[in-house]
């Protein structure tokens, strides 16, 4: 057993205590350290010293810290996104957005222009642009710091010519109609329970809205009718328990949105055509 792969077995054994995920975890920390991808990691193991950051790497995640925190990266749709505290951390669950605007779109030119409210580090906004090569987008948020990531995100992706990001409060201000309308707002109930770590270092504004969750869907549901062109689409990310409840609110301003799932087969987004 190289010393590399005796890492790994250690990393994962001490995880296992913290992490429903430990090998995975370990992975992803020692191809972070070594700075290589996960997938040459698992095939061809370099034979080298163990990088002397790692044992620190899993200490931190040991403390519940997120992976995407530590390694400063995370996979999204078919982007790699540079993440880290002041951004909320894109989970598989967002892709369902992009799954639902692709099909939306099929056999036709795609979105022209894109909207991404509340896009953090620029998450749904670069995959859709990345998506479709023609379209240019403005992605919009509160937090400075999450702004920060997403322009350093367009920069190394070569978005940043069709992207602009712009300190705001949804849509406050705009004019403009939209091709497809993306948002994942914060709709975490004030006091509910998150996985380890969640609440204890991704931003509370990112995540917690009101005590029942929906105070960003009252916001947003009137806007959706202004902002979105003809044959448009609006997406809006909700918990898998909020279907009705979210939904309601944007049925009082328009048609009753359709549901998209997500690969659990929870509901995972409210869908608007325009």
């Amino acid at each position: 057993m190289t010393r590399i792969r005796r890492a790994l077995a250690r990393a994962t054994e001490l995880l296992s205590h913290s992490s429903d995920t430990p090998r995975l975890d370990a992975e992803l920390l020692m191809a972070a350290a070594l700075g290589i991808a996960r997938d040459r990691l698992i095939l061809a193991p370099p034979e080298v010293a163990v990088p002397d950051g790692f044992t620190a790497m899993v200490e931190r995640r040991r403390r519940a810290e997120p992976v995407a925190y530590i390694t400063r990266r995370r996979a999204f749709w078919t982007i790699d996104l540079e993440v880290g505290p002041g951004a909320l951390i894109p989970r598989p669950d967002s892709e369902t957005l992009i799954v639902a605007a692709v099909e939306h779109f099929a056999g036709s030119r795609g979105p022209a222009r894109i909207l991404d409210l509340g896009t953090g580090p620029g998450t749904l906004l670069l995959a859709a642009l990345d998506q479709w090569p023609r379209a240019s987008g403005l992605g919009i948020d509160a937090s400075r710091a999450a702004l920060e990531y997403a322009r350093r995100n367009a920069d190394r992706l070569a978005l940043a010519g069709r992207a602009e990001f712009r300190l705001g409060d949804w849509g406050a201000g705009l004019t403009e109609r939209f091709d497809l309308i993306l948002c994942n707002p914060p709709y975490v109930a004030s006091g509910a329970e998150t996985g380890p770590g969640v609440a204890d270092y991704e931003p509370a504004e990112a995540l917690f809205a009101s005590s029942d969750g929906l105070d960003n869907y009252r916001r947003l549901a009137p806007e959706v009718g202004r902002l979105l062109g003809p044959d448009g689409l609006a997406a809006f990310e909700i918990g898998h328990d909020q279907a009705d409840s979210a939904g309601a609110l944007f049925a009082a301003h328009g048609p009753a949105p359709a549901i998209a799932r997500d690969l659990a087969d929870r509901p995972r987004a409210l869908l608007i055509c325009g």
